[in-house]
């Protein structure tokens, strides 16, 4: 029986519920929506526990516990008792990350006990585009990867990680997990470069893909090819893929500090909607 408001780990049977709470905001809210539709709510499959914030009998928010802590049209009332839950279960997850007021306000509350972070990013324009750029010329030479490519592709993964992330994927477990989701974004057609002599010059991902959006993740130009354009020529032919193939709406998120990163995809069409936070151990 319900209270007023209460958390609980959400089931299989609450998934209906789940999905209309996700699509309030499907651009925000693609990277769980994407992991729900493949695995539904089993937190096995799921990667994670998808708990949910009940008010007067009705699903009103939701918070993936997993690798990640990801908060979802959570109010002040909600976020903190996904703080409380959060405190009781200890930190397993590597990074906070969702929707800016809504993550920092849960930070707020969880730092005491879990911090000091190891990287607090407070304002990571959430970004969208519904059309190919008119201007920017797709790179012909951006492809998908194909599957005995993934030699090829890795060590770009590696060092967009580690540029991105301030640590290696490779750590800890020797990098199996994360090979392991390059190698599933390539066996379905969801990551893109340039090669050029065996050496990636430009690689960008669709990671997260729902029937109403899809994010690019993962946008990396080699070092000694930057300053080319490459980053616009390639985004614009990953839009290509993206638009055509994939979903209606493509998003990212980029960090503040950004600059050229935010230039290149405002010149492909990408156009500044919200903001994200992410919080990184």
């Amino acid at each position: 029986m319900l209270t007023t408001t209460t958390t609980k780990v959400l089931e299989p049977g609450e998934l209906d519920a789940v999905l209309a709470v996700l699509d309030r905001d499907p651009v925000a809210n693609a990277f769980v929506a994407s992991r729900v539709a493949v695995a539904g709510l089993d937190p096995w499959r799921l990667g994670g526990e998808l708990w949910g914030w009940y008010f007067g009998g009705r699903l009103e928010a939701l918070c993936y516990a997993g690798a990640n802590l990801v908060p979802i049209s959570a109010g002040p009332e909600a976020v903190r008792a996904f703080a409380d839950r959060a405190l009781r279960s200890g930190r397993r997850c590597s990074s906070i990350v969702g929707p800016a007021e809504s993550t920092a306000a849960l930070w707020s509350l969880l730092e005491r006990s879990w911090g000091p972070a190891r990287e607090i990013r407070s304002h990571q324009p959430l970004m969208v585009t519904r059309a190919l750029p008119a201007d920017v010329e797709p790179d012909p030479g951006v492809r998908r990867v194909r599957r005995d490519e993934l030699d090829v592709i890795m060590p770009a993964c590696v060092a967009m990680f580690t540029e991105e992330v301030g640590v290696s994927p490779l750590a800890g477990d020797g990098g199996l997990i994360y090979q392991a989701r390059v190698a599933e974004l390539v066996s379905t057609g969801r990551s893109f470069a340039r090669i050029e002599d065996g050496r990636v010059v430009f690689k960008a991902e669709i990671g997260a893909v729902t029937r109403h959006a899809c994010q690019i993740q993962g946008v990396w130009v080699d070092p000694d090819h930057r300053g080319q354009g490459l980053s616009e020529t390639g985004m614009a032919a990953v839009l290509h893929y993206a638009l055509r193939d994939v979903a209606p709406v493509a998003s990212l998120y980029v960090n503040d500090f950004n600059t050229p990163a935010r230039a290149a995809y405002r010149r492909v069409g990408f156009t500044e909607v919200g903001a994200f936070m992410s919080v990184l151990f």
